[in-house]
């Protein structure tokens, strides 16, 4: 029911750029741009200005996009109430989430969702805490989870989970079977660890430091972008990691990796609910929150 064109013109308004836009909508550029061309066309006034890398709404975009925001709330609440006359729960969520909480927990929940409200189309989009808070704060996605602290943001902020860190090693590793590991140690082994700028990097040498072992001191032999190349690496006996023990749920089943933890003090970081303050969600996203509030998490890592 929702007027496409209008979604497209408020997300472009509001991300201030065309391709963070098409990622969000998931459509291509040049359609994006058509789009905006065939809204341009019917009011016969160009709404934006388009400066190299610069995208500002023109006079004739700030009025489009003051009525648009609302038509689009008036929506949405006529969504939400015609749902709750006829019980049924349809639409689209969409949801933004960091990396270990988007490719590790998110599937399994989303799918258990979908098995309750079938008519609920829900789109995942991963990337890192900062894009996440940006195209939350654009209205880009509905809902963002994320990794770690967010401070300074006009949103609200919500514990869903904990996330242990936790120390891999190859099952022939000398600490293979060990339930606990001193910090100290990690000076004799060769380290693998993320990319610099990564989330995840930054948390583990914050809590090294904080325990006395500051980064320099550790013998960091490899860096990979992601988790997935880190596991595979470890299993490959060429070093030792920390990484989520969601992330390494998988390899633990099948005794491909052995874990650890740290004698001096248990390393947890929270997963975290983003919600823009706004009193109008759809009724698809209301019975998305409800159910993940109840949802079991600790069910789901032990099995």
């Amino acid at each position: 029911m929702q007027d496409h064109k209008l979604k497209v013109f408020c997300t472009v308004a509001e991300t201030k750029s065309f391709s963070k836009a098409s990622e969000i909508i998931r459509l291509t550029q040049p359609a994006v741009s058509l789009q905006i061309q065939a809204l341009e066309e019917i009011y016969g006034a160009k709404l934006f200005n388009r400066s190299g890398c610069i995208i500002t709404l023109t006079p004739a975009g700030e009025l489009l996009y003051k009525y648009a925001k609302d038509i689009n709330t008036l929506y949405t609440d006529a969504e939400k109430e015609i749902g709750k006359i006829t019980g049924l729960v349809k639409g689209i969520v969409t949801i933004g989430a960091s990396s270990t909480i988007g490719n590790y927990i998110m599937p399994t929940v989303i799918s258990d969702f979908r098995k309750k409200f079938p008519k609920v189309n829900v789109h995942l989009l991963i990337s890192n805490t900062k894009n996440i808070v940006e195209y939350l704060n654009a209205a880009g996605i509905d809902v963002g989870f994320v990794e770690g602290d967010v401070t300074k943001q006009k949103l609200l902020i919500e514990k869903v989970v904990s996330d242990e860190m936790v120390l891999i090693m190859s099952p022939l590793h000398t600490w293979a079977k060990r339930p606990y590991v001193s910090i100290s140690e990690l000076t004799r082994e060769p380290f693998i660890i993320r990319e610099e700028g990564s989330g995840t990097r930054q948390i583990i040498e914050k809590y090294l430091t904080k325990h006395g072992l500051h980064p320099q001191n550790i013998k960091s032999t490899l860096t990979f972008g992601s988790t997935e190349s880190i596991k595979s690496a470890v299993e490959n006996g060429l070093g030792v990691s920390i990484i989520s023990r969601w992330a390494a749920k998988k390899e633990l089943r099948y005794g491909t990796l052995k874990t650890a933890t740290f004698k001096e003090d248990r390393f947890v970081r929270d997963f975290s609910l983003l919600r823009r303050k706004t009193k109008s969600f759809s009724h698809s996203l209301d019975s998305f929150l409800v159910y993940l509030k109840s949802y079991p998490f600790d069910k789901l890592l032990s099995s």
